[in-house]
């Protein structure tokens, strides 16, 4: 596992997990960027997908956070930037938010 930190610009995020993975390890999370909020309505293609390997738990920080029960995804609008820091299989994420 590597251990990775970065920081991005985006309006929103949708946090989402790539279906299958090896018998011995966790999920991939999939980080998609975008610059408008609400992108799961729109259709919108992201700015970027992130991808984390190998993945048992995400901490969402100090970030305001819609669940929408049609899905599987969290959806994090009004950001100005975010903050994405993976430490073996815990990624944490943060931001600033409007």
């Amino acid at each position: 596992m590597k251990d990775t930190k970065g920081q991005y610009l985006a309006k929103s995020i949708i946090l989402s997990r790539k279906p299958g993975a090896p018998k011995d390890q966790f999920k991939t999370l999939l980080v998609a960027l975008f610059d408008a909020n609400d992108a799961h309505k729109s259709g919108k293609t992201p700015l970027k997908v992130l991808e984390y390997l190998n993945v048992e738990k995400v901490r969402l920080t100090k970030l305001q956070v819609s669940y929408y029960l049609e899905g599987n995804d969290l959806i994090v609008n009004d950001l100005s930037e975010v903050n994405i820091k993976q430490d073996g299989a815990l990624v944490v994420i943060d931001g600033k938010q409007k």
